[in-house]
């Protein structure tokens, strides 16, 4: 049980890595289940298995999906970043215990087929998650635009819509998936949110470089 209970109607920055910073997302196919994952799994009555899901016909996923969009929903999902070790989510907790029992079936899901896949045991994340209360709508956009931001600040792509990703797409209407719920919250033009993010790429990637000096002053 975590020390401190998250609180319904509570937004948080969640985020894990794999243990010892292990590859976790190798190619476009284990991102997109990923992503995959990230939807289908906040829907509590979605019950199946992950692996079973994608086996069937693509008619068959549709009929499975529709009743989802009445069923009660664990968290909604705000943003969401993954990167090749470690991912990041913003997530409002809509019932009790929501986000624990939403993360602990993404994460076990993509565990097990990890595992499976490259004919590896044992744990695959470091922990079971961190977690940062965002406090303010001010907060909110700050930390929306520092993980879309993540794959250009360690220069995986030069731009943040160069990564698929990320829910970045999603927030400058570029495109069709649609698991996120920012609009009563990021109350921004897609072209205005799209500069918002675009004028801090620089600042960024300097502030990474220091990172860990400002961490160990702070420590100090």
């Amino acid at each position: 049980m975590r020390k401190i209970p998250l609180i319904n109607g509570k937004y948080y920055h969640i985020f894990n890595r794999s243990i010892a910073k292990y590859l976790i997302f190798n190619d476009s196919s284990e991102y997109s289940r990923m992503v995959d994952i990230i939807g289908l799994f906040r829907f509590a009555d979605f019950r199946q298995s992950y692996s079973n899901f994608i086996k069937l016909t693509p008619k068959c996923q549709a009929e499975l999906k529709k009743p989802l969009q009445n069923s009660p929903v664990l968290v909604e999902i705000i943003a969401y970043c993954l990167m090749p070790t470690h991912f990041h989510l913003i997530l409002k907790q809509n019932i009790d215990n929501g986000i624990t029992n939403y993360m602990a079936r993404v994460q076990n899901s993509y565990s097990r087929y990890f595992n499976m896949t490259h004919k590896r045991k044992g744990p695959l994340w470091e922990g079971h998650f961190s977690n940062v209360l965002i406090e303010s709508d001010e907060l909110m956009f700050h930390v929306t635009r520092y993980i879309h931001l993540n794959p250009v600040t360690v220069k995986i792509v030069e731009q943040p819509e160069d990564w698929d990703y990320s829910s970045y797409k999603e927030y400058t209407k570029q495109s069709f998936l649609k698991i996120c719920c920012f609009k009563d919250i990021i109350n921004m033009k897609p072209s205005n949110y799209k500069k918002f993010v675009n004028d801090q790429i620089a600042y960024q990637r300097e502030l990474s470089k220091i990172k860990h000096l400002l961490i160990e002053n702070y420590s100090g």
